[in-house]
């Protein structure tokens, strides 16, 4: 016979819940809830049912029912309990014919190596005057975020796009099939001039969806980057400033800025070829300080970040972008 004490001790439990456990549960009585004064009475209710699918007020809100009725000197219950009744009975949904705008599957645009994919967007920079701004527009490797060329003018218009991508593709030697140029959808990225210009070099395009900020994200960080920059003036006093300022901006951007998402590599190194050999080179350098000290690199041999292997517009989010129709 084992006493209560070690029988608790032996399953981890107490004698106290040991003697609740034996107890008889003792029946709960449930009283019944009195009925809410404030409660309509079934009949009520179907006289409220019976008033709203009336063909005099079958096309009314709960409101204007309720002020019609006021006005008749008759009473049934508040707006809002006309919406209550009904939502019970399944009657609450949008009657009106709106448009309904289809579900666009996320472009998904893939870079592995540079000058495979692009992207392309205009930003607006401020004037002297409240109101007033100068067009950026800047066309950016996708795989190595290396600025390519870029055209600040008064206003935004297809003629500098396409005069801006016939320098840049004649510049770096773009050959037909080789190229996808992904951008949002402003007048000028959906203008027939560029279409035609890409559809004669051979050219894929991308767009992003309608009213979705999210689908160029590397060129809006890239923006943010010269925006944000220390010497970034705010404003510029005209035209030529805002050149001159992007004319010094751009090169430093592209040899000096290291990125997060490049392994803390320039765009420079990357785009040029040069990320293996300077990977290396840290790797190398890492190497040296472990063998020095190891007691220092708790985690063991250090490794140096390496290069991703590609860069993709909505990863697994969409399909692959292919030429629009024009």
């Amino acid at each position: 016979m084992v006493g209560t004490r070690r029988a608790a001790a032996a399953i981890g439990t107490s004698r106290a819940s040991l003697f609740r456990k034996k107890r008889p549960a003792v029946p709960k009585t449930t009283a019944e809830r009195p009925v809410h004064p404030k409660r309509l009475t079934s009949g009520e209710r179907s006289a409220i049912v019976d008033v709203l699918h009336s063909e005099r007020f079958a096309d009314s809100a709960p409101r204007a029912i309720v002020a019609t009725l006021l006005e008749e000197g008759r009473y049934l219950c508040a707006p809002r309990t006309m919406y209550r009744i009904l939502a019970e009975h399944g009657e609450l949904r949008e009657r009106r014919n709106q448009r309904r705008h289809p579900k666009r599957a996320a472009p998904t645009v893939t870079a592995t190596q540079p000058n495979e994919a692009w992207v392309w967007d205009v930003t607006k920079v401020r004037g002297p005057t409240k109101g007033s701004f100068f067009y950026l527009a800047v066309i950016m490797d996708l795989f190595s975020r290396y600025i390519l060329a870029w055209a600040c003018e008064n206003s935004e218009s297809a003629h500098v796009a396409t005069t801006l991508f016939g320098e840049a593709t004649r510049h770096y030697g773009i050959t037909p099939g080789q190229l996808v140029v992904h951008a949002d959808r402003g007048s000028a990225m959906k203008s027939k001039a560029l279409a035609e210009l890409f559809e004669q070099l051979g050219i894929r395009k991308s767009h992003s969806r309608p009213r979705c900020s999210n689908d160029n994200p590397h060129m809006e960080s890239a923006f943010k980057t010269y925006k944000y920059a220390p010497a970034y003036p705010g404003r510029f006093a005209d035209i030529g400033e805002a050149k001159d300022y992007a004319r010094a901006a751009f090169p430093m951007y592209n040899t000096h800025h290291r990125h997060s998402s490049l392994a803390f590599l320039t765009p420079e190194t990357v785009f040029t070829g040069k990320a293996n050999d300077i990977i290396a080179r840290k790797q190398a350098t890492l190497d040296r300080a472990y063998e020095s000290n190891p007691g220092r690199f708790p985690k063991g041999r250090p490794i140096a970040p390496a290069l991703p292997a590609r860069v993709v517009i909505n990863p697994d989010r969409g399909v692959e972008a292919i030429q629009e129709a024009h």
